[in-house]
């Protein structure tokens, strides 16, 4: 009984463990508002300009590969902050970003540990 427990707690910690593992990673992408990154199907920004007038108002701001996927920011302290200050001189812009990323269910999140403009194409 008790070696049983011990395997299905082992394999209860890996499912777990393995959920919630970071990935050090670089993306390339546009640091672009969540809404119009949904709702309008862009592959880029519209302009500076409207990035970040959606961040002023509220909407979060992201990074979009040109693949299409998304990386949401966060921060790993707690309580946890919004990113948009620190993204706000991005908004509208290509970047490349390095940090941990974590996935869970069909999302991935970066924790921004390095940020720099990339250019634009």
């Amino acid at each position: 009984m008790k070696h049983r427990l011990a395997v299905v707690t082992l394999l209860g910690t890996v499912i777990i463990a393995s959920g919630f593992a970071a990935d050090q990673k670089t993306v390339t992408g546009w640091v672009i508002d969540s809404a119009c990154a949904f709702t309008k199907g862009l592959t880029k920004p519209i302009s500076v300009d409207c990035a970040v007038s959606c961040a002023k108002n509220g909407s979060p701001l992201v990074i979009l590969q040109d693949d299409g996927s998304i990386y949401w920011p966060i921060s790993e302290t707690m309580p946890a902050e919004s990113q948009n200050k620190r993204l706000m001189p991005f908004a509208g812009k290509r970047v490349t970003a390095t940090g941990k990323t974590y996935r869970r269910g069909g999302s991935t999140a970066i924790s921004i540990d390095k940020i720099v403009e990339a250019g634009g194409r």
